[in-house]
């Protein structure tokens, strides 16, 4: 097929990224106007554009992916929580009998997609905005913030998939010189795990130099990249936890420290505090915030119900603080019951509580990252200091848990992944936790209920299973697109 010189100029937006339509119907299409336009590498030309499509990067916090899908991804895939709730796409999912054609791992693919291509538009177009107003320093600073994000998506991509496409272009047209480029971001190949990582890596080291400060919660700022970082070294193949160490230790320069009241947290009274390294601002209005609706109330089931296995190590370790925190029973009996709790002591997720769409949450929270440190530390052979850093944590959490000790690189390991389930429970992390260190089979595979007996599901889950399929329809509509092992 050959093309003019000039494109007609398609608002393709993301859903040509997403592939929702084939490439030969946007290539046989009439131009939705009566002229062509142009090919041009400033299709924004004003510094209010420009910060439009930044709000655009924020307002995504506001999307199904993040008010209620990653949180869900993140937990009940595990012992931390139940599916809840009544839909058959969220029992394949907590059961380990994920299908390529559910409908959620599709439209996850779909939105990160969609996220990814909003922060291209930055990346490619912003420098080229003339506009006086748009002054060099912000275009640096936009474009880091970009990067970051960019960066966290396929962090998420590939821990989720394994071999990940990488789309760089957000394409707004296509025309004879630009036809193969534009085919190769519209039906992308998966890249290898590898290759993912560099590219998320690349990002993010290159944007800490002109990212926000780390006092700003609310952007992706030179804390975000350094603690990302520290989390993608320490997960991805052949981990570098000397480089862990070392942005674990930038971090710790930043201002950030720990809340002394565990609740403050999650209260509502505390937002933009001195232990969030990024958060949606629910409060403020900028994220409608009607996730927290999802998990939390008695007027129909909600999703992640708790499980007894949580609600179990919390008590067995006498940490009521963190679990009255992240754990509420209802104090009267609701309308349902299901396998594993009764209508008349019903238990939700409680991090999330704000129902009135104010609520934030944290994307990323120092904690974690003491955490992560400690994690590299074990494995570097440093049982001491690895064990200081996770009874901080404890500590704060109350003064009352016994401190621990580390023996061997296991025993690490294991005791802080309890620590990571008693701090993060609600927060999105476990599923990821258990990949990256190893012990997701070790751990899945003995699930119980109140009364000892193995949970039947648990044989499902094998080394397949710890990989999501690629969605069927993506399969049908991109003919390079590869399915993962087992499905």
């Amino acid at each position: 097929m050959k093309f003019n010189k000039t494109i007609y100029y398609f608002l393709l937006g993301t859903s040509l990224i997403l592939g929702t339509t084939s490439c030969s119907d946007y290539l046989d299409t009439e131009p939705l106007t009566d002229r062509a336009v142009p090919l041009t590498d400033t299709p924004y030309t004003t510094a209010a554009e420009a910060e439009g499509l930044m709000s655009a990067i924020y307002v995504d916090l506001g999307n199904e992916y993040w008010q209620l899908d990653y949180f869900f991804n993140g937990d009940a895939q595990t012992e931390i929580a139940h599916a809840g709730s009544d839909n058959i796409q969220n029992f394949q999912m907590d059961e380990y009998r994920i299908i390529a054609t559910n409908s959620n791992v599709n439209r996850d693919w779909n939105y990160l997609f969609g996220f990814i291509n909003n922060c291209n538009k930055v990346l490619n177009y912003v420098d080229n905005i003339s506009d006086p107003a748009l002054s060099t320093a912000r275009k640096s600073e936009m474009k880091a913030e970009a990067a970051i994000m960019r960066a966290m998506y396929n962090f998420h991509g590939v821990q989720l998939w394994g071999d990940f496409p990488l789309v760089t272009k957000a394409v707004i047209g296509v025309n004879d010189e630009n036809f193969d480029e534009v085919y190769d971001q519209v039906y992308p190949t998966r890249k290898p795990i590898n290759e993912v990582y560099n590219l998320i890596i690349s990002d993010l080291e290159g944007a800490i130099a002109n990212a926000p400060a780390s006092s700003n919660k609310y952007r992706a700022t030179k804390g975000l990249a350094m603690a990302l970082l520290a989390k993608v070294y320490a997960t991805k193949p052949n981990p570098d936890y000397a480089k862990v160490i070392n942005y674990t230790t930038q971090l710790m320069g930043q201002g950030y420290s720990l809340l002394p009241n565990y609740d403050q947290l999650f209260d509502g009274n505390h937002e933009a505090n001195s232990e969030s390294i990024f958060e949606s601002n629910g409060n403020a209005g900028t994220v409608w915030a009607w996730g927290s609706s999802m998990f939390y109330g008695t007027d129909w089931k909600k999703f992640n119900t708790p499980s007894y296995d949580l609600v179990n190590t919390f008590n067995t370790e006498n940490d009521n603080v963190r679990k009255n925190s992240s754990i509420w029973f209802s104090p009267t009996a609701v309308s349902w019951s299901d396998n594993f709790w009764p209508s008349n002591n019903f238990p939700f997720m409680y991090k999330m509580r704000i129902t009135t769409g104010h609520q934030n949450f944290y994307v990323m929270r120092y904690a974690d990252l003491l955490l992560i440190r400690a994690e590299a530390l074990v494995r570097q052979g440093n049982f001491i200091d690895a064990a200081t850093l996770v009874n901080q944590v404890r500590t704060r959490a109350s003064s009352s848990l016994t401190p621990i000790t580390i023996t061997n690189t296991d025993d690490g390991i294991n005791k802080i992944l309890k620590e990571r389930k008693l701090e993060l429970a609600f927060e999105g992390h476990r599923w990821f936790d258990l990949k990256r260190t190893g012990k997701s089979i070790e751990i899945l595979s003995q699930q119980r209920d109140a009364v000892g007996n193995l949970l039947p599901y648990v044989s499902n889950l094998n080394q397949n299973r710890l990989l999501w399929p690629i969605p069927q329809a993506q399969l049908d509509n991109n003919p390079n697109l590869t399915q993962n092992p087992g499905y």
